[in-house]
């Protein structure tokens, strides 16, 4: 098996300038525009294994860069492999309106496996834009 490139690797500070970007995307085209875009797997908020998902501060996902059937489901009780309830704390840590990173573990869509990773969150209004990095 080969083994993965430093550049297949996607780092925090590129999660962080998605979120950045999805932000400032945000602003200018409002956000039935931003969620249609986060949507597309292809699209401008998809780089490698990372994705950009939206929460309302309800705990139900806006967008979902990786996994169109999560859109419109609340998702404030999920819980990761070792039961930290990871949406709820999320919601409760945007409640700051101050952008943060959280940690948790997740199906990486790329590897199909279960893997620690990171999110950066950045609270707008009442909806959360978040995009994580699987540490490896």
């Amino acid at each position: 098996m080969p083994a993965i490139a430093a550049t297949d690797v996607v780092t925090k500070p590129e999660a962080e300038a998605m979120v950045k970007k999805a932000q400032a995307y945000l602003k200018t085209n409002g956000r039935e525009k931003t969620f249609t875009e986060i949507n597309k797997k292809d699209g401008p908020f998809t780089d490698r294994d990372l994705y950009l998902v939206v929460y309302g501060t309800d705990g139900v996902v806006r967008a979902h860069g990786a996994n169109a059937k999560m859109i419109g489901k609340n998702l404030m009780e999920l819980k990761d492999v070792d039961g930290k309830p990871f949406v709820k704390e999320r919601v409760e840590m945007a409640k700051k309106k101050v952008p943060f990173w959280q940690d948790y573990k997740f199906n990486n869509p790329v590897t199909g496996k279960i893997e620690p990773k990171t999110m950066y969150c950045a609270p707008e209004e009442d909806i959360i834009l978040c995009g994580g990095v699987y540490l490896k």
